[in-house]
Order: structure tokens, then sequence, then C-alpha cells
């Protein structure tokens, strides 16, 4: 399995250019508009292990290898050409099982314990850890969950749960989280200004709360960005909710369907306009178009991303969302100012639309992993995904 990656690459976290200088950088280092290969920096230290998973912040990339005994390698923000000098050397991780990264902090999930790593600060011990009862590969919760709760990337790191959620996974956005139970019902608190909450208002939530709205359809996955929210249903059915504000959520957007009349205007204007037509039109055309734009979601909705096919695997960034089917296509939606949608430009849309890069270059596509600002994809050839 190979991952690409694309978006903002101001810290080297998708490539590193040869003769990179740290001043002056041009605007193909900063944003990655196509699928990249995600290179090590230094291959030796990964001992040519192959990458089960990534986990991304704003600056950094994590990736997980569970070949062996497993370990996790980072790139971006403080990552040095050298081992020797990152926070947290491979050799430290060795044995891990899952990770999550922030700007700040690195946590490590074990099979008997938590380690949160001070990527600030270069330790040799970590600034927090947490024993848990050894679990079995069969028996082994989701992370960032762990028994009896779960594990945040700032103090006081753990939080706990009622067990009588029985949770099965949980997605951590910018300040809400999304969980998924046991049963298919999906449950969220925290921050609910932009309604990434999906209970309908702006209201925040202390305690884990029961979206109503998803009740009684079960729930195979959840994911969760800045101020928006996704999960799939277990027909492979995608829902949506929170702010639409860069389309995100793929909905029609005011700012971006604005800023698409205006660059059209602006390539219009020196041309000869259509005598016939009416400005009252126009403007009746227009405030019929803008009842239909949706600023926030505040229930889930049904988004239609390809109608030939179930969606398998979904992740959300800081404002894009990315979403794999089961064919093996990647669509992205959403912000795009830094190449994130995978598209070759820089622009943003709020209609999904398909990664092309990957059906020309006869790739499958199998997991997707969201950073902040960046995309990163988990890839097969073809043959090998119909063998």
């Amino acid at each position: 399995m190979r991952w690409f990656g694309f978006g903002f690459n101001a810290f080297g976290q998708i490539c590193v250019q040869e003769k990179l200088d740290k001043d002056v950088r041009s605007d193909s280092e900063v944003k990655v508009s196509n699928p990249t290969e995600l290179r090590s920096h230094v291959d030796r230290s990964c001992c040519c292990l192959k990458t089960s998973h990534v986990r991304a912040s704003w600056s950094r990339r994590a990736s997980l290898h569970l070949d062996a005994d497993g370990c996790v390698c980072l790139a971006g923000f403080g990552v040095s050409s050298s081992s020797e000098d990152w926070s947290v050397s491979p050799a430290e991780s060795r044995g891990c099982k899952d990770a999550s990264i922030s700007e700040s902090h690195l946590s490590l999930a074990f099979t008997d314990r938590i380690e949160t790593w001070d990527l600030q600060k270069k330790e040799a011990t970590p600034s927090w850890s947490m024993e848990i009862k050894a679990q079995s590969e069969s028996s082994a919760v989701n992370f960032p969950l762990v028994p009896g709760g779960y594990v945040t990337s700032k103090p006081p790191f753990y939080c706990s749960l009622s067990p009588q959620l029985k949770a099965k996974s949980l997605a951590l956005g910018g300040e809400h989280a999304v969980l998924l139970t046991a049963t298919g019902a999906v449950y969220t608190w925290g921050l609910g200004s932009h309604g990434q909450l999906g209970h309908g208002g702006l209201v925040s939530e202390e305690e884990p709360r029961a979206v109503e709205a998803l009740w009684g359809m079960p729930m195979s996955s959840v994911a969760s960005g800045g101020w928006h929210s996704v999960c799939i249903s277990d027909g492979g059915d995608l829902y949506v909710w929170g702010w639409n504000e860069s389309g995100q959520l793929g909905l029609p957007s005011r700012g971006l369907r604005k800023a698409s009349q205006e660059k059209c205007s602006q390539q219009a204007e020196g041309l000869n306009q259509d005598a016939s037509t009416s400005p009252d039109k126009d403007l009746q055309e227009g405030e019929k178009s803008e009842e239909v734009f949706i600023s926030i979601q505040a229930f889930p909705a049904l988004l239609d991303v390809t109608p030939s096919c179930e969606i398998r695997a979904a992740s959300c960034g800081s404002r894009h969302t990315a979403a794999v089917t089961t064919t093996g296509d990647l669509y992205t939606w959403g912000w795009g100012e830094y190449g994130q949608l995978g598209h070759e430009t820089l622009q943003s849309s709020d209609e999904p639309q398909r990664v092309e890069f990957f059906r020309l270059e006869q790739m499958h596509v199998v997991d997707v992993a969201c950073g902040t600002w960046n995309t990163f994809a988990a890839v097969v050839k073809e043959e090998v995904a119909r063998s």
C-alpha cells in the first residue's frame, strides 16, 4: 500500500525539496495540488517499513508502520533530516499500535499503555503516560478511545466516558467530538456554534448527546473537521452537518458561488454583452438561487457524492472533506486554496469532485486521512484491488 499527499506543505509534511531555502519558498513548495507519493525524511530509519496509517495536524505528519513491531515516523515542522534530532524517534515508538498528532503533542497507543510526547520540547521521556489493561488485537478499542474514556491532545489528556455508551470509535474535531457506539448510534458534544453537533441548533453540549435525526439508521464510521461532521451509514450513505462556509459539506455555498460569479464578471469585462439580457431578470434569478445557499446545516443531511456506488471511508480537514467509494475512487470538496482537493488547481468547490489522478494512474484508493489543510490517500494498484 502506497500513500500520496497533497495540500499545505510549508513544513515539508508532504515532500521535501532537494534544496529548500527555509527563508524563501516558492508557491509550488508550499502548495502541492497534484498527489505526490510520500517519502520518509530518513529512509534508513524506517527500515523500509510500509506505511499503514497516516495521522496529520496543520504542520506535521505521523506515518504509522504496523509491519514488524510497529513504529511512528514524523515529517513536517521541527523534524530534521536526522532521526537523532526528532522529538520522538522511531525507536521510542517501537511497538505502538496507533497514534494521534496535534500541533503540540504526539500520543502513542500501546497494548498496555498510552504515552504523550511534547513535540515542542526534546525530552527523553513522555510528558504524560497512562497504564491500561493489556489488550489483545481482537479486544482493542479504536484510538483515541481507551478503556473507560478517551485521550485528547491537551491536558489533562484523559477524559472519562460512561460505559453505557459502548463506544466503538471517536473523532475529535476542532472543539467538538463525534462518537459512534457499538449499535451504530451517533453522539456529539462540545462547541456547537456552527451546527457541528447536529442537534438542530447552535448550542454547545457538555455531555454526549444522541443525534436524534440519525436514530434508527445504524452508522459504520464518523469523522469531524474544524466545524463540521460527517458519518457513513451501514448502507454506504454519507451524512454531513455543520459549517458550510467553504463548501465543506458539499452543499451550495454563498461565498464560493459569489467568488465564482465575480471571477466570471471579471473575465467578461471587455466582451460584448447580450443586449437582450434583462438586469431585472438576472437579479430575480440571483435572488432565487440565493434561497438554496446553506451557510450552516444544523441537522444531518444526506449527501449524494456519486449515485453509482457507496462510500467506504471519509475524513475531514479544517474546511474540506474527502471520501473514498467502494469502487476505489477519491472524491474531495470544500476549501482548496492549498491544493488539498487534489484537482491540480487551488480552487475551492462546494460539489464533490473525483480526483482524476488516481484513475489515470490506474490506482485504487482504499483509505483517506485529512490534515488541517492537506489530504493523504492510501492506494493499491487496480489489479491488486481486484484479486
